[in-house]
C-alpha cells in the first residue's frame, strides 16, 4: 500500500498503517471463511504439494536415466511405461 511506505519498516509501523487504512471508507474487508472452506482450501493445498513432488521425483528419475544413457520422453505415464520395459 504506497499511500503507507515508511522508511525503516517495522511492526509499529505496520501497525500504525493498518489502523490508518482501516479507518477509510473505501476500505474492503474480506469476509472470513468458515471451517469447512478452509478444511478444502488444505486439502488442495496438500494435493497441489504432492504433485509437485511427484513432478520433482518424475524429473530426477528420468535425470538418473540419462545418466545412464537412456532417454525418457517427458510425462509421468512414459516413465513408467519405461520401467515396465525393464
Amino acid at each position: 500500500m504506497k499511500p503507507f511506505v515508511k522508511s525503516q519498516k517495522n511492526d509499529y509501523r505496520d501497525a500504525e498503517a493498518i489502523a490508518e487504512a482501516v479507518q477509510r471508507p473505501t476500505m474492503r474487508f474480506v469476509p472470513i471463511k468458515s471451517e469447512e472452506q478452509l478444511d478444502v482450501q488444505a486439502v488442495h493445498r496438500v494435493r497441489e504439494r504432492l504433485l509437485a513432488q511427484r513432478t520433482s521425483l518424475v524429473n530426477q528419475l528420468r535425470a538418473f536415466f540419462l545418466e545412464r544413457g537412456l532417454m525418457v520422453r517427458t510425462g509421468r505415464a512414459y516413465l513408467c511405461e519405461r520401467f515396465r520395459k525393464s
